[in-house]
C-alpha cells in the first residue's frame, strides 16, 4: 500500500465518489434545473465517459492510497447499462466498501442484481411523501410511492440498512420534516435531512430558503424526544440523534450552517474522469488522459497525491455572497 494521502490540513482521504452517468430521470432542486437541463440538452458521448475498467482501475490506485469507500452516483447511476458489471470490478477490491446514491426509481427491478454483484448499501434521495411537493422539487413524472417501493426492495434484498436523503428548501418543502421523521421511525431506515446548499450555480439557492439542522432536530424532538449520537468515525459529515423511545436515528448534514470542511475525507470523480477536491470546486484535474497516455499506476498515484497535498478547499467555511456567486461545479456532474 503507498502512504496513505493527506493534505495540508492533515486531512485523510476515506471516501472516493464516482459519477458514472450524466444523465437522471428527474430533475431535482439540486443539480438538475428544467430551465438548464432539458430535453435537448447534449450529455456526453460515450468514449467520453470513464469505461468500467478505467474506473476500476482507477479505484485500485486508490483504494492503495487509503480509501476505504467508494460511493457511486450521478446523475442516477442506475441508468448507465450493465452497471451490474462495475460494482463486481469494485466489490474484487480488497477492504473497500461499495454504496450507491440513486432516486430510487428503478431499485425495484435492480435491487437483487446490485446485491448479487457485491453492493452493499444505498442511499434514496427523496425530499417529500406528499406527491405534490415531491414534483416541485424534483420534476418528477412518477410518484412518491415508486420510491418508497424502491426502498423496500433494496431491504428485501439486503441493502442495508438503508439511508434516505432529504434536502430540506423552506417554503417549499420544510413541512414534510415531522412527516418525513414518522414514516421512517421504527423501520430501521435512517433519515438524513441535509440543509439545502449553493451547489453549483443554476439552483438559484438563497440563505433564506435554507433551514438550520438545529431547527430540524427541535422540530422533531418536540414531537418525539431525541438525543444526540457521538460520531461513528472521524469526519463523518452527517450529525446523528438517536429517539429516546428506541425508534431508530435520523441525520443532519449541516453544510451550511456548521461547516465540516476541516474534517472532510472525501475526493470526487466525474463521469469523465476528472477529480474534484471538493463538491463546490471550479475546477477538476483530468485523470482520464493520464490513463489513456499509457501512464503506469505509480504515475497517476503520484499525481493523485500531488492533487491531494496541495488542497486546501474550505467553501463552507468562508461561504458568503461573494462565493455564493462563484461558477461552481453542477452536482449532477460529480454527484453529492
Amino acid at each position: 500500500m503507498n502512504d496513505p494521502l493527506v493534505d495540508k490540513r492533515g486531512r485523510r482521504v476515506r471516501d472516493l465518489r464516482i459519477s458514472i452517468t450524466d444523465r437522471c430521470n428527474f430533475r431535482c432542486v439540486y443539480c438538475m434545473p428544467k430551465t438548464v437541463f432539458g430535453r435537448d440538452y447534449p450529455f456526453l458521448p460515450r468514449n467520453e465517459l470513464l469505461s468500467f475498467e478505467e474506473i476500476a482501475r482507477l479505484a485500485r490506485i486508490f483504494a492503495a492510497q487509503g480509501v476505504q469507500k467508494i460511493r457511486l452516483t450521478g446523475g442516477e447511476p442506475l441508468l448507465r447499462r450493465d452497471i451490474e458489471q462495475l460494482i463486481e470490478l469494485l466489490a474484487a477490491i480488497p477492504g473497500i466498501e461499495i454504496t450507491l446514491t440513486t432516486n430510487g426509481s428503478l431499485l425495484p427491478q435492480r435491487a437483487r442484481s446490485l446485491k448479487a454483484a457485491g453492493l452493499q448499501r444505498v442511499t434514496v434521495s427523496l425530499d417529500a411523501l406528499d406527491d405534490a411537493i415531491f414534483a416541485r422539487m424534483n420534476d418528477v413524472g412518477f410518484p412518491v410511492a415508486r420510491v418508497l417501493e424502491g426502498i423496500a426492495a433494496a431491504e428485501a434484498a439486503g441493502l442495508a440498512p438503508v439511508k434516505i436523503n432529504m434536502v430540506v428548501k423552506r417554503g417549499m418543502n420544510d413541512g414534510e420534516i415531522v412527516p418525513m421523521a414518522e414514516h421512517f421511525r421504527g423501520t430501521g431506515q435512517i433519515l438524513r435531512f441535509i440543509e439545502y446548499m449553493d451547489v453549483g450555480s443554476s439552483n438559484g439557492w438563497r440563505m433564506e430558503e435554507v433551514v438550520p439542522s438545529a431547527e430540524i432536530v427541535a422540530r422533531i424532538g418536540a414531537v418525539h424526544p431525541i438525543d444526540a449520537v457521538v460520531p461513528a468515525y472521524a469526519g463523518e459529515v452527517a450529525e446523528r440523534w438517536r429517539y429516546r423511545d428506541g425508534g431508530g436515528e435520523i441525520g443532519v448534514i449541516s453544510s451550511v450552517t456548521h461547516a465540516f470542511c476541516g474534517g472532510c475525507t472525501r475526493v470526487r470523480l466525474s463521469t469523465e474522469g476528472k477529480l474534484y477536491t471538493c463538491l463546490f470546486a471550479q475546477h477538476g484535474s483530468d485523470l482520464r488522459q493520464l490513463l489513456r497516455d499509457g501512464r503506469t499506476d505509480d504515475e497517476i498515484a503520484a499525481a493523485v497525491a500531488g492533487i491531494w497535498l496541495a488542497r486546501d478547499d474550505r467553501y463552507s467555511e468562508i461561504r458568503g455572497e461573494q462565493t455564493a456567486a462563484q461558477k461552481k461545479i453542477e452536482m449532477s456532474y460529480i454527484g453529492g
